[in-house]
């Protein structure tokens, strides 16, 4: 077991993404995976029912005493949902861990078309969490809202991630799952120029999860030493198999299968 991975982010009680999903990833890459949780949703692969939010004092504690013992190698940020939250997170973040690489994953919306993000929150969001990240990973719709400005097609690509590079990130990588086509496309982005990934379209309804499992695989591969190119990588080979044996679960939007990399159990 190597890296250690804090991942800040609500819980899906469906086990298919949030909190649940994080600790498999991490997990199925050889990683340690810590937590502060930051909302419990009632969740299945249909929808979310209901959000109880975690109080921003106590989201605050458990960041204190599992990096103050354990430290974190990378830090994951998933669903902070009010901007009280992302306050406090952002304030941790600067007294606790301000060396510390940050991938941040701006959950906003749930498969299933609920809002997992508060509308007084995007304005927090936006300024005080996304300059933090060493690596930014939404996916299309995430990013037009957080860019301002809609990207109608492919070729707009490169253009809207230099929109959220310039919000201050070291590297955005941009998630073409939203778009249609026979292949997705992601786009890493960074100082050094754009990086595009491709991958052939798996048609399946089972892909809750995919955007919290991807994230905590890139910043599970981080904690382990990655540079960023190879953290993506690495991850989008994960998830791909995740999607490709997904053990079909449910009556909706199914989880993945973050278990694949241990063989057949």
């Amino acid at each position: 077991m190597q890296g250690r991975v804090l991942i800040v982010a609500g819980s899906d009680s469906g086990g298919g993404a949030g909190i649940q999903a994080d600790i498999k990833a991490v997990t199925a890459l050889g990683g340690f995976a810590a937590t502060a949780i930051t909302a419990l949703t009632a969740q299945n692969t249909q929808g979310v029912f209901a959000i109880l939010d975690v109080p921003p004092e106590f989201v605050a504690r458990q960041m204190e005493v599992v990096l103050s013992d354990i430290g974190a190698d990378c830090i994951k940020i998933g669903m902070l949902h009010r901007p009280d939250i992302i306050e406090v997170v952002c304030a941790s973040l600067d007294k606790l861990a301000p060396d510390v690489p940050v991938v941040v994953d701006p959950v906003m919306v749930a498969k299933g078309g609920a809002s997992l993000l508060a509308d007084d929150a995007m304005a927090a969001l936006k300024e005080l969490m996304v300059p933090r990240a060493a690596i930014l990973t939404p996916n299309i719709p995430e990013a037009e809202a957080l860019a301002g400005r809609t990207a109608p097609g492919i070729d707009a690509a490169e253009a809207l991630a230099q929109s959220l590079l310039d919000l201050g990130p070291d590297a955005v990588l941009l998630k073409g799952g939203h778009r249609t086509g026979p292949e997705v496309m992601d786009l890493l982005m960074d100082a050094s120029g754009a990086q595009p990934f491709t991958s052939p379209r798996i048609e399946t309804v089972h892909t809750h999860g995919t955007g919290c499992t991807l994230a905590s695989a890139i910043a599970c591969s981080i904690a382990q030493g990655m540079e960023t190119e190879a953290a993506v990588t690495r991850a989008r080979a994960y998830v791909l198999e995740a999607i490709r044996t997904a053990p079909g679960l449910g009556h909706g939007h199914g989880p993945l299968n973050h278990a694949h990399t241990m063989g057949d159990r």
